[in-house]
Formats: C-alpha cells, structure tokens, sequence
C-alpha cells in the first residue's frame, strides 16, 4: 500500500516534525521550512502533527496511488489535478489505487506540503524521518537524499475520513512578493550600533539566488558588527548572522548547530514559514519586538491549530 512516485518535481522531500535533541552531536533539526503549512495538510488528513509529508519545492511531483487513503495539499499555489481534473489544495481529497495524482508549479509560493492519512512511512533516523541533504541524514531511503522517480512511498489504507477544507479566511496568502518579520534583539545587539540598527530595521532586503533550506541570504544595506566574530556558539531557528560582508543570514531548519559570526537577533519562528516561501528577488523588513510580545505571538498562534477550524466539504446529491 503506497504511492509510487512517477516524477519526483525539482527538490520534494520527506518531513515530519523535525529531529529534536541532537544538537549535541551536530545533527541539525530538519523539519518543514512553511511548518504552517505543513501543520494544516496534517490536520486536513486528520493526522498526528508532526505526522509525515513531502515538502514540495515549486512543483512538479506525480505520483501513482496503489492505496485507497485521503490526501491533502497546503502551501504554495501549485495547481493539483487527480486523474487530470483539477482538484482543490487546503481540502483533502479521496483517493484509490490507479489514481494519478499531479502537481503543476507554483504560481504564487515555494513550497507545497502533501499528506497523506497516518502519514507517509520510512525508518526514523534518530527519532525522525526529516529529510536533511547536506547530513545526509533521514528520508525514504534514510541518507538524505530525495525522492527520486520509481520511489514507493509506504502509507496507510485508510477511507473514513471526513471530508474537511479550511476556510479561505485562514488560509495564509502567499501572493505578495514581500513580507514582514518580527525580531527579536539579542545579547549581541551591542555589536551594532544604533545608527546601524535604525537602517536595520528600516530599510528593505532581498532574497538572493543563494537562498536553501540552511538559511536565507539577504542583500541590502550592509551591517559590519563592531567585533569581527565571536566563540563558536549554538545556532537557534530564525537567528539573524552577519558574515564579513555585512550581508545577513536568516538561519532556517538545516542550519549548522554551531557558528561564530554575530547576530543581531532571532526571527519570530512563526514567520520563518512566510520568508520560506519566497523565492529570489522577494522583499524582506524586519521589526523589532520584545520577548513579552513574542511569547503572546507564539500562543495567539496556537490557537488557531484546531480541528474546530476545518470545514464539512458540502457534497451534492
């Protein structure tokens, strides 16, 4: 019981949750970059979620179903079609064995989560089946690498789900070509001054072609920090760096555990997956928020993961 991929699109990956504790040895967290995203496919499939899914980088997937399950896709604009009929993304879909299911590429957005009911299966690799290249750690094939045409996708039968969509209200939009991300600032701050960090948080930067799932690089007005590195320290999700060219990294979900360059603060994770689906030339500026305003953020976002949110599909007789 699974799905065969027939074409595996530009880069899609397995991903569940990510893989947590393992800093220590220098093994990076991996995970959905749009964990959003990622979330809602979940719960549209009423899965667990941290459950896993293909991550989708613009498009290009097809895949074969020998399953009867549910499937639902979130994300970027990338049209789906089941059986060459156009099909909904944020609303799960059924489906049987033969069915052909087909990703175009993104009209708007980067990447697109598909799920499956119970989730895809493979061998964890330290608790968790993210899937990390540059590791080569976790995945189908459990070393990274991914996924690739004749690859079968193990995956639950599953055909008592309820058909849910979630309202186009609650929907993040990804049709803007620029977006917003709230900071905040770190011990290290004092290594900018304030003139420095005035043109910081008031001018803008773009996304360039060098952007992957370790970081985002940023070009704009350059930052030389007052100390040319620090010790080697950890690196947290959404830490903001500056290598010697004053340029600034966006650390994302496989990024180095450890680095020595300064950083002026860190990203609020609940925009990391705004700034992931932007490709190059997207527009980026900061703002600058406290711990306080962060924490109620963070729980005003958790509120809106609920099953209570999803929709019945309305079927005609």
């Amino acid at each position: 019981m699974s799905l065969q991929v027939l074409k595996p699109g530009i880069h899609s990956l397995l991903q569940d949750g990510g893989r947590f504790g393992q800093h220590r040895m220098g093994v990076t967290t991996g995970g959905p970059l749009d964990r959003t995203a990622f979330r809602w496919a979940n719960l549209l499939c009423e899965n667990a979620e941290n459950s896993a899914c293909i991550e989708v980088a613009v498009g290009g997937l097809v895949l074969q179903s020998t399953v009867r399950t549910t499937l639902a896709l979130t994300g970027a604009d990338i049209p789906l079609k089941i059986n060459k009929q156009p099909a909904a993304l944020w609303q799960n879909h059924s489906i049987k064995p033969g069915d052909l299911i087909e990703l175009g590429f993104a009209r708007s957005g980067s990447r697109a989560y598909l799920a499956v009911s119970g989730g895809f299966q493979a061998e964890p690799v330290f608790n968790s089946v993210a899937t990390v290249p540059r590791e080569a750690l976790g995945g189908l094939h459990a070393d990274g690498s991914p996924l690739k045409s004749g690859d079968i996708m193990p995956c639950e039968s599953s055909d008592n789900v309820t058909g849910w969509h979630l309202p186009v209200n609650l929907r993040p939009d990804y049709s803007q070509n620029s977006v917003l991300l709230r900071v905040v600032l770190g011990y290290q701050q004092e290594a900018f001054s304030d003139a420095q960090q005035q043109l910081f948080f008031n001018r803008e930067y773009s996304v360039t072609k060098d952007s992957d799932r370790m970081g985002y690089r940023l070009k704009g007005v350059a930052m030389i920090p007052s100390v040319d590195g620090i010790l080697s320290e950890g690196i947290t999700l959404g830490a903001i760096q500056f290598p010697p060219d004053g340029q600034p990294i966006l650390m994302l979900q496989d990024r180095q555990t450890m680095g020595g360059y300064p950083k002026i603060g860190s990203a609020l994770s609940v925009d990391i997956g705004k700034l992931a689906q932007l490709s190059a030339g997207g527009k980026v500026r900061f703002e600058s928020i406290s711990i306080e305003q962060a924490t109620l953020l963070l729980a005003a976002n958790e509120k809106q993961f609920s099953a209570d949110w999803l929709k019945p599909i309305k079927t005609s007789n």
